[in-house]
């Protein structure tokens, strides 16, 4: 009868042995080679004593030694280098004084000696009377207060400074802010309409400093003005039906404010187009885009995404006679890091990272500026409603606290996310879909006011709910 072949291979010389199976890596190892094996693991673990030792005696050194912190360090480099440049000024200014004070000197020096002579002549004429005391003691007098408080010669002190100021940047703690869960209607309580009174499937939105509400008004082709209490909206841009004329939009999504030329930019969604406004006059900033978002960054670039060639790119303003530069995504469609599908809503923030809605990834995307690839920030674990999924997402706003606000749109609720945490937090909504006051149907788009009270288009009950935060 033939023996049961009970060898296996071992990893290390490959020979068919009686193996002993390592459950840390699931390999084979024969009698030999598993004890090399274990001495490779134990000198690994002596590494990991190392470092952990290393670190330990890092750690004790910065809490009894803060002040050899490379931050500390940066602190003191400054101030001896700030006091060379105020000690270098100061000579500067020393040389210059005790020069001019030189030349005035010399001038008084000269005066004085004229008027010497004038005494002296005064004395041997012997003649002379109260006009010619009052005048030498005029002309002493006023060669002492130029000697000593020199007209001519003064110290300014420039208020902006020569050398270079520094602060500390400390990490800014997320706020805990919470809204009322019941919302107010601050426009269009009429329902589904075109009147002035009313919206037709809200989308992009924005508030300024008057609490005055810019709606991109989508099926009514228009953009609409809401003064702050108002009854009634007024158009003050489209409005003269579906059309691709200059006084037409189709469809828009998106509205921003340039501040530089105090004119709107619109994002005219299905004439692929972005188009600025400005005192009833129209002017086609990019062609060719099908663009769902818009923003703009404090250097003066403008942000728009491409829905359909998943992308989006960037413009320096006043330089629209190109095709811009793809700052996310481009990489055709998919769900990879470096690819996005259908991107909708988009924010910049103060370094020029570019957030994105990644509508049919059900996630939200950072690119850093110049990065090749960005990284989920929120969601970005299938379409559902758990707390780390999202649903359709549309709107974002990121705070200077780092938390992505996000319009769910598939979940009919608003979600906080804080970046780097795995899951986020329903601040309003979430009740299904519905028109009552803490009900969302379809919110497409949200921003804050200065007092942080949240508005949001509701977009499938065509209006704008307000919610107000908890005192």
């Amino acid at each position: 009868m033939a023996m049961t072949n009970n060898k296996t291979q071992c990893f290390t010389c490959n020979k068919d042995k009686i193996t002993f199976s390592c459950r840390g890596c699931s390999k084979e190892f024969c009698l030999i080679h598993l004890p090399e094996h274990y001495q490779r693991l134990n000198e690994e673990l002596n590494h990991i004593i190392d470092d952990y030792n290393e670190f330990k005696e890092n750690i004790n050194e910065q809490k009894q030694n803060p002040e050899n912190h490379s931050l500390i360090k940066q602190i003191n480099q400054w101030e001896i280098e700030s006091i060379v440049k105020i000690q270098q000024k100061a000579q500067d200014c020393r040389e210059i004084v005790i020069e001019s004070l030189q030349t005035l000197i010399n001038d008084i020096e000269m005066k004085f000696n004229d008027l010497n002579k004038q005494i002296q002549e005064l004395q041997k004429e012997n003649d002379f009377n109260e006009i010619n005391l009052n005048h030498l003691t005029n002309q002493l007098r006023k060669i002492t207060q130029e000697l000593n408080s020199p007209s001519n010669l003064s110290i300014q002190q420039d208020s902006q400074s020569f050398i270079n100021n520094i602060s500390i940047i400390l990490p800014k703690k997320p706020k805990f802010t919470k809204w009322k869960q019941n919302a107010i209607t601050v426009a269009a309580e009429n329902g589904q309409g075109q009147q002035l009174n009313q919206l037709n499937r809200p989308v992009g939105i924005l508030i300024d400093k008057e609490k005055n509400i810019f709606i991109a008004d989508n099926f009514n082709h228009r953009i609409v003005e809401w003064k702050y209490n108002a009854r009634e909206g007024q158009v003050i841009a489209g409005g003269n039906g579906k059309g691709n004329r200059m006084d037409q939009l189709n469809c828009p999504t998106d509205v921003i404010v340039d501040q530089q030329t105090h004119s709107i930019i619109i994002a005219d969604s299905l004439n692929r187009r972005a188009i600025r406004w400005m005192n009833q006059k129209q002017q086609i900033l990019i062609h060719n885009i099908d663009c769902q978002g818009l923003a703009i960054d404090k250097h003066g670039f403008l942000y728009g995404s491409d829905y359909k060639k998943n992308e989006v790119r960037r413009w320096k303003m006043g330089e629209f006679n190109n095709e811009g530069i793809i700052v996310a995504g481009g990489n055709r469609k998919g769900n990879q890091l470096n690819q996005l599908d259908y991107p909708t809503f988009i924010f910049v923030d103060e370094d020029q990272s570019i957030y994105v809605a990644d509508r049919e990834n059900h996630r939200v995307m950072k690119w850093r500026k110049d990065a090749k690839e960005g990284r989920i920030v929120a969601g970005g674990n299938g379409d559902g409603r758990s707390l780390n999924q999202l649903s359709s997402p549309e709107g974002i706003i990121v705070d200077d606290s780092s938390q992505i606000y996000v319009a769910d749109s598939g979940n009919h609720r608003i979600m906080r996310w804080y970046e780097g945490k795995e899951e986020g937090e329903i601040i309003v909504g979430g009740n299904g879909a519905g028109n009552q006051p803490n009900q969302l149907k379809g919110p497409a788009s949200l921003c804050f006011d200065d007092e942080e009270s949240l508005y949001i288009t509701d977009y499938w009950n065509h209006r704008i709910q307000k919610f107000e935060i908890v005192q």
